[in-house]
């Protein structure tokens, strides 16, 4: 595990940077709302793997807020148009936490082993 990127300076810049820098970090965005941005993971596990990272820094999901409604809403109507438009018969939606989260910020993984098509 990259134990490095949990010190607590790596942690509140890798937020800040998500809360305050998002427009400059340099990746195509399948999605992106007030609240959150998804992108095809860099490191892809599976044919299909897409990133879904809340713009405001928050560390883990236990830190999320449970009334960030602004957030679940985005998030789910994201995932629903992802689903559509990959036409993703079969998926997963994963967060990982504690010692499964190997980064020190909130993110969801849509994944699936099926095979993508795009519209158009």
């Amino acid at each position: 595990m990259r134990r490095w990127l949990w010190h607590p300076w790596v942690g509140r810049l890798i937020g800040w940077m998500f809360e305050h820098m998002n427009f400059a970090i340099p990746l195509k965005r399948l999605r992106e709302t007030e609240t959150l941005m998804a992108f095809h993971h860099p490191k892809p596990s599976y044919p299909f793997h897409v990133l879904i990272v809340p713009k405001k820094a928050v560390k883990t999901l236990m830190d999320l807020d449970a009334k960030e409604t602004a957030f679940l809403s985005d998030l789910y109507s994201t995932v629903q148009s992802l689903v559509e438009e990959f036409h993703l018969p079969a998926y997963r939606l994963i967060v990982n936490g504690g010692e499964y989260q190997d980064f020190p910020q909130l993110h969801f993984h849509l994944v699936s082993n099926a095979g993508a098509q795009q519209d158009g």
